[in-house]
């Protein structure tokens, strides 16, 4: 019997899976939330619960990662090691492959030191490298809820300037911005506000979430962060906590003014992301036959630039195939950890 492929993009936030069958189509795709920051037990619990869904039987395991950034671990270094250390004694007897980016797929007894600055932070390759499988030219943006990736696509390859997370961010194809987890005050430090211009208070009052809760784009089951304040993640609260962004007594009788000012907190937003990806296509034009390809939660701002800048949009989940229905997840929204597992079966 052929092995099922299991890929896991081990995140500082969450935790992913996709889960790849022998005939090639995938069957399950996972997310739970995992503050890893607040200590390992948190991932340890986070697999053993995604574990407890998957199976163990006849499966092989597949790594990527981000998590070795959380200040929980003193070093990137010490953080991809110890998540790697802390996965093989979860996934004990099963076999393990850890995916180190341009030094390929890796067994944990062939880690070496200088492998982890290729294991750390390189889920996005992989995604992007699947991407580049399916299409000559174009440019692939996953928004997620934290972080923004935007890579251009050019001969069927990933034509990145950098590597690393310090050289992305040079480069604008790593834009720190997302739609669940970005405070609000990281997004906009000035806005319209009932037809005037003012600042806004530089305080941990609201996310993103709650941007994306008023204008009514926020899937639920993507919703897994705590909210700022700590208290319930409805309308009515999410416009409350935007509200003291500002300053001005929120009133249940103008909700709509709420909605008015999330509007103008995520076009401030969407228009950072343009200009990154704006950048990218200034290094090698691309015609408007090329596709701008969405992956991540926050996929729908993809599919809004491409028809703003005149290019079609192809959705992560067309690139790879699955069964009927999966979850109420989509491959897209889980692309390192599916991309990972295909990139394994197709080697």
């Amino acid at each position: 019997m052929q092995q099922r492929i299991v890929g896991w993009d081990i995140g500082g936030a969450h935790v992913k899976a996709a889960v790849l069958e022998p005939n090639g189509l995938f069957s399950k795709v996972i997310q739970t939330a995992c503050p890893l920051w607040k200590g390992i037990e948190h991932l340890i619990q986070a697999v053993h619960q995604i574990v407890s869904e998957v199976g163990k039987n006849n499966c092989q395991h597949v790594i990527t990662m981000t998590g070795e950034l959380v200040d929980l671990f003193t070093s990137r270094d010490q953080g991809v090691e110890q998540i790697i250390h802390t996965m093989q004694a979860a996934l004990a007897g099963q076999e393990l492959l850890i995916y180190a980016g341009l030094d390929g797929f890796l067994k944990p007894k062939q880690i070496q030191s200088h492998h982890f600055i290729s294991i750390a932070s390189t889920n996005w390759l992989a995604s992007a490298s699947l991407a580049a499988r399916k299409l000559s030219h174009g440019l692939f943006i996953d928004i997620g809820s934290t972080t923004t990736d935007i890579l251009l696509l050019s001969n069927h390859k990933v034509n990145a300037m950098g590597l690393t997370d310090y050289d992305r961010m040079r480069s604008d194809e790593l834009v720190y911005t997302g739609i669940i987890r970005t405070p609000v005050m990281a997004v906009a430090q000035s806005a319209n506000f009932q037809g005037q211009p003012m600042g806004l208070m530089a305080e941990y009052f609201s996310t993103m979430a709650d941007v994306y809760r008023l204008t009514g784009e926020l899937n639920e089951i993507h919703d897994q962060t705590d909210t700022a304040d700590g208290a319930e993640k409805s309308v009515e609260a999410s416009a409350k906590r935007l509200s003291r962004m500002t300053g001005y007594e929120y009133t249940d009788k103008e909700l709509f003014v709420w909605k008015q000012f999330a509007q103008e907190i995520k076009a401030q937003q969407k228009n950072k992301i343009k200009q990154a990806c704006e950048r990218q296509l200034s290094r090698c034009m691309l015609s408007n036959q090329n596709y701008f390809i969405g992956a991540g939660v926050g996929r729908f701002l993809v599919k809004q630039m491409a028809e703003e800048l005149g290019y079609p949009y192809l959705d992560f989940t067309d690139c790879l195939k699955s069964e009927n229905q999966l979850s109420a997840l989509s491959i897209a929204d889980c692309a390192p950890a599916a991309a990972i597992a295909m990139l394994v079966f197709t080697l």
